[in-house]
């Protein structure tokens, strides 16, 4: 299996723009995105389906994203709902995966053992 590692500076999250300012910023989301929590799904979902253009990162079809979520407990405690967000929404995108029989895309890790 392809893993891509893609580091978000959580550092400069503080609320939900910066949250989507930071993830369109590191995933390529076309100038169209949303800036919600759908409209991130939307794309996450789609990051091994280069053709539907919702991100400028992709993998092949057996590959998966590895999101390195850096300075992540400072972002916890300053942007819990965002934390939340992008944990529970994560899960959606895998949950939503294995329901259709495809395989889990989106792996989370945090560089803080107290998360």
């Amino acid at each position: 299996m392809d893993i891509v590692a893609v580091t978000i500076d959580c550092s400069r999250i503080t609320d939900e723009a910066s949250f989507h300012a930071a993830f369109a910023e590191a995933f390529g989301f076309p100038s169209w995105y949303g800036n919600n929590m759908d409209a991130w799904i939307d794309c996450m979902s789609s990051l091994d389906d280069p053709d539907a253009g919702m991100t400028s990162i992709s993998v092949p079809p057996d590959g998966a994203i590895l999101v390195k979520l850096d300075k992540a407990g400072g972002m916890k405690a300053r942007a819990t709902r965002q934390f939340d967000d992008v944990v529970e929404c994560a899960a959606l995108v895998n949950w939503r995966r294995v329901q259709m029989g495809a395989r889990p895309l989106l792996f989370l890790a945090f560089d803080d053992k107290d998360i």
